[in-house]
């Protein structure tokens, strides 16, 4: 189907990715990244120049569309680099952008409140929870914070800022891409996982006010319910896939999060 897209010459493979709906093509001197019912998000993702630029988009005849994006060569960022002024500008560029949040308005959706997400880890987990007193504890801090957390102004966040999703291009661009979990909340979801992850809480201070901003004592205690819900839906994912490892790692983050650790 995408040699008929593509036409005689062009040599098609895997690009790898969860859905198995990404490849990669080329032809001579020209090499896209092909997607299959990407998003009609990822036009304006491209616009703002967050994503390498959108070549063309396709419509099949079963309805599905297929996405060309310019393949850009280049490396993912090192987990060092992403206490780098410019991955803070990158992320303050994304919260502050207009056109990607009416996006996602128009596409249907909504703004994720502290009280509708902690009600639907609830009955997501279906009471399941890992056999640990940490993660219990973590849920009564969600449970008795939830009321302070909250946060009118949403923005459009990434949900996933994890270095192998930053691409450094070989002519020095930065891009965030995987965006199949775009969300609409408080920009502290992904400003805290990332200062949580990767910066010494010494150096918080100076990667905010290269963002744009300062901390405060709302900010940090958002950032430490975000940063544990989100530790809590990956510890519960994990486990209901059986991947143990990957479980304990998510409740090592969690116990350096909400044990103390990192305040």
């Amino acid at each position: 189907m995408l040699e008929d897209i593509l036409g005689k010459g062009w040599e098609i493979m895997p690009a790898g990715g969860a859905t198995g709906e990404a490849f990669y093509a080329k032809y001579q001197e020209q090499s896209l990244f092909l997607k299959r019912n990407s998003s009609p998000f990822l036009a304006v993702l491209s616009a703002e120049g967050i994503v390498p630029k959108l070549v063309w988009t396709k419509r099949l005849e079963n309805g599905d569309t297929i996405t060309a994006q310019q393949w850009v060569e280049g490396r993912e960022l090192k987990p060092y680099e992403m206490e780098e002024e410019r991955v803070a500008r990158m992320l303050k560029k994304i919260h502050d952008s207009k056109p990607l949040l009416t996006m996602l308005q128009r596409l249907g959706l909504e703004s994720m409140e502290p009280e509708s997400m902690l009600h639907d880890l609830k009955s997501g987990a279906k009471g399941e929870w890992p056999d640990t007193p940490g993660v219990l504890e973590a849920l009564e801090f969600l449970k008795r914070e939830q009321p302070n957390v909250a946060y009118g102004d949403c923005v459009v966040c990434h949900g996933d800022i994890n270095h192998n999703n930053w691409l450094l291009s070989n002519e020095n661009e930065l891009f965030l891409i995987d965006w199949d979990g775009p969300l609409i909340g408080d920009p502290a979801m992904d400003i805290g996982m990332l200062l949580y992850a990767y910066i010494p809480p010494e150096n918080w201070g100076r990667w905010l006010r290269q963002y744009g901003t300062e901390m405060t004592e709302s900010l940090a205690l958002r950032m430490k319910w975000h940063t544990i819900y989100q530790a809590i839906v990956m510890i519960c994912w994990h486990k209901e896939k059986g991947r143990y490892e990957e479980m304990q790692h998510w409740l090592d983050f969690l116990q350096s999060v909400h044990g103390g650790v990192k305040k």
